[in-house]
């Protein structure tokens, strides 16, 4: 039996107040937001990043995917975790360590040191995302206005979208270590606006340490595979090692679930069709979204020859169809409805990573530009809507593990794009051969997806199957 409580802030019998609402909204947002640009700024300046500290292709893609491992690997607890000492205290010490995190990366002396301290900055986004969409769940208890909240929150995430290749770009040209060091301001004012928040309610929660452990080496084992795989081949012995020990730790993570006491996934949470779509849904948008940006960035640089700044120019017009558009997608979605927005959005993301794929070598950059603009049409029809109904059809107490799940699988997604496309693209002779297949596999895994949303239930729908309060 578990037990209810609040943080030290003070009591959640009460609804919080319009401004306590207002700064856990602009809290939540301001995080989303600095946790998504670390994952997309990067992109544009890795190759500089190589010139100045050295390292391959494998090198720089242990940049962008150990950030994204130790978040996919930690979510969980982390989902936990926030359910245990309170979104609010949880998304305070994410984010602290997030800023100190962000300021090693910009002061790194070597490669070594910019992976470990990715190590870290990952880590700490792992406690934020899940804490940041608890908070929401509680502070807004009426659907509706939870779901023009998440479509707010989703702003942080569209902006940090849509600024971070350009902002990437021209911070790159005066010093690449900028992209790390502007988290500092914002994680700062987040900081301080965090002491208004509104209050979080608290449960018991223990961590499962067999199955964070397990996760951790299956993921790790993963990523390394499909990494290396690309330098040395899949039949190589390190490869094959490592693939071997992600399968092992996979299994027994399973069996793990099915046998602890307190699981990290809780069977019951996947068995709510509202919980396990999304999931799915979210592992295949990150495929696209973040595998994309780092296939395309190394096109403009090393086939094309353009400039950082360049480079991050032409995302704009993609990444700023898609931060106009996500206000508007909660409002789109009581229209049409949630399961029609996602399939549309999904077979969109689809129908311009194959148009991208096919194009003739001699293509203008400003035609690749102007395609890459169905993806960001696509993306603002997916995530919010996905998102809210996850949100309305899980208990409240709940929110944080079932965040966690759904980010995770996020993650993981996004982190496997780098590892396999990085893989197709390691070989500068077969670069464009490679950068067809990684789009190609994105528009399939798109496809896959929006066969799978098909069965998509509406909020509505979703809270009339979900099983009621235990």
């Amino acid at each position: 039996m578990t037990t209810a409580g609040v943080d030290a802030v003070g009591s959640d019998a009460r609804p919080p107040l319009v401004s306590e609402s207002a700064a856990t909204l602009t809290v939540s947002l301001l995080g989303f937001f600095i946790v998504t640009l670390d994952a997309v700024v990067v992109n544009v300046a890795l190759p500089t990043i190589g010139q100045d500290l050295g390292g391959g292709i494998g090198g720089l893609q242990w940049v962008v995917d150990v950030y994204t491992l130790m978040f996919a690997a930690l979510l969980l607890t982390s989902g936990g975790l926030s359910d245990r000492i309170g979104a609010r205290r949880a998304f305070g010490v994410g984010l602290t360590l997030f800023v100190i995190a962000s300021l090693a990366c910009g002061l790194a002396p070597s490669l070594a040191v910019l992976v470990i301290a990715r190590i870290v900055q990952g880590s700490a986004a792992a406690l934020m995302m899940p804490s940041s969409m608890a908070l929401i769940r509680n502070a807004y208890t009426e659907p509706g206005q939870r779901a023009r909240a998440v479509g707010i929150w989703a702003m942080g995430g569209a902006i940090a979208s849509s600024s971070g290749p350009v902002l990437g770009g021209l911070l790159t040209e005066l010093n690449w270590r900028l992209i790390f060091l502007i988290n500092l301001p914002v994680g700062v004012i987040a900081l301080c606006l965090l002491k208004r928040a509104a209050p979080s309610p608290t449960r018991e929660a223990p961590l499962d340490w067999v199955g964070q452990v397990a996760a951790v080496v299956a993921m790790g084992g993963l990523t390394y595979g499909a990494i290396e795989a690309g330098v040395a081949g899949v039949t190589s012995v390190p490869v094959l090692v490592a693939f071997g020990l992600s399968l092992t730790a996979i299994v027994a993570f399973a069996v793990s679930q099915l046998r602890v006491r307190h699981p990290m996934v809780p069977p019951r949470l996947l068995a709510n069709p509202s919980v396990r779509i999304p999931v799915v849904i979210g592992f295949a948008f990150m495929v696209c979204f973040y595998g994309m940006p780092f296939v395309i960035s190394l096109y403009f640089q090393q086939e094309r020859g353009l400039s950082a700044l360049a480079t991050g120019a032409l995302f704009v017009p993609m990444m700023l169809i898609g931060a106009i558009l996500t206000p508007f997608s909660p409002r789109i979605a009581e229209r049409v409805g949630q399961r029609l927005l996602v399939v549309g959005g999904l077979l969109m993301i689809a129908a311009g990573l194959i148009t991208l794929g096919l194009l003739p070598v001699t293509t203008s950059v400003a035609v690749v530009s102007a395609v890459m603009v169905l993806l960001g049409l696509g993306g603002p029809f997916v995530m919010p809507a996905t998102t809210a109904v996850l949100l309305n059809n899980v208990r409240g107490h709940e929110a944080g593990i079932a965040s966690g799940v759904f980010n995770t699988s996020r993650q993981i997604g996004g982190g496997l794009a780098i590892a396999v496309f990085g893989g197709l693209l390691a070989n500068r002779d077969t670069f464009m051969s490679g950068m067809r297949g990684s789009l190609l596999i994105g528009a399939a895994v798109a496809v896959i997806a929006a066969l799978v949303a098909l069965r998509l239930r509406s909020s509505e729908e979703g809270r009339r199957a979900a099983p009621g309060p235990a």
